[in-house]
């Protein structure tokens, strides 16, 4: 089956037709633009050969999509009342895997081929942030993530120094994120009331600080984000419960002015810091 060979999908008349209303505690709000799906779809480089795990599949409008470019689509779906449209509108495909459960507590191992996997998706917003660092800390980590997020969470993704974030520091010790394009709220029904971004996180092959230290690391990260207005002498010893002195003499060693603010340090002087505390 090309693209062109499929139907135009009706969201209204499959919710009608299945009596579903659209949770809004769930972040349902369907993607059915062409034109936006075909986005997505580039810019993950789909081949024949390729695994790929769609989160909250909805009602397939993507789902099928990427089972005309991907050689298997693993589809994770929460909502039970999602289940039954979505087999009528995969039903023409033999190469999806719909998996009804919450992303969050699904394991990826057993459910991932050894090959790897790629990750397309229109995330439900509510839970971006926890679904982004569960994949970015799976043992099996995807090839590349290519997903729908609120465009606010896509501009902070993509911070650089003086404007960074908890996520964006999160996000770039694993991958380089980079917006694809912008999606009006008009293009998903319901109409949400934010507009959205498709986002891609181009991944390293392995995090750009040593796996032993990202505990620490995202633990001072923390710390020096908790009080936005303060200094990270202050910030990071009231967080971590350490004495000022030696915060303040870490942060010289480590080439930071312990007078400077979270917001204004490079991903590479986050992890410099905690090698540094991690070898006291």
């Amino acid at each position: 089956m090309t693209n062109e060979e499929l139907k135009p999908l009706s969201i209204a008349s499959l919710l009608q037709k299945y009596d579903i209303k659209p949770s809004k505690g769930l972040g349902q709000n369907f993607l059915s633009n062409i034109d936006v799906l075909e986005k997505i779809i580039k810019e993950a480089y789909i081949t024949s050969e390729d695994t790929v795990l769609e989160i909250g599949p909805g009602l397939g409008s993507l789902t099928r999509q990427l089972a005309i470019k991907a050689k298997n689509v693993i589809a994770v779906e929460l909502d039970r009342k999602m289940i039954a449209p979505l087999n009528e509108v995969l039903e023409p495909f033999d190469n999806i895997t719909i998996i009804q459960d919450d992303i969050l507590k699904v394991h990826l191992d057993k459910i991932i081929p050894e090959s790897g996997y790629k990750v397309v998706a229109n995330i439900p917003y509510y839970i971006t942030s926890a679904v982004i660092r569960q994949l970015l800390e799976a043992e099996k980590k995807p090839k590349i993530l290519v997903i729908t997020v609120q465009k606010e969470v896509a501009h902070r993704m993509c911070a650089t120094p003086n404007d960074m974030n908890i996520l964006a520091v999160s996000v770039q010790i694993y991958g380089v994120p980079r917006i694809v394009t912008t999606i009006p709220a008009g293009a998903f029904y319901p109409v949400p009331k934010v507009d959205s971004a498709v986002i891609c996180i181009d991944l390293f092959e392995e995090p750009i600080i040593s796996s032993q230290h990202i505990p620490l690391f995202f633990k001072i990260v923390k710390a020096g984000f908790g009080q936005r207005r303060k200094t990270l002498r202050n910030t990071i010893s009231s967080g971590m419960h350490w004495e000022k002195d030696i915060v303040e003499q870490t942060l010289l060693d480590s080439e930071i002015d312990p007078m400077r603010r979270a917001e204004t340090l490079e991903v590479e002087e986050w992890i410099r810091l905690a090698e540094r505390f991690s070898s006291k």
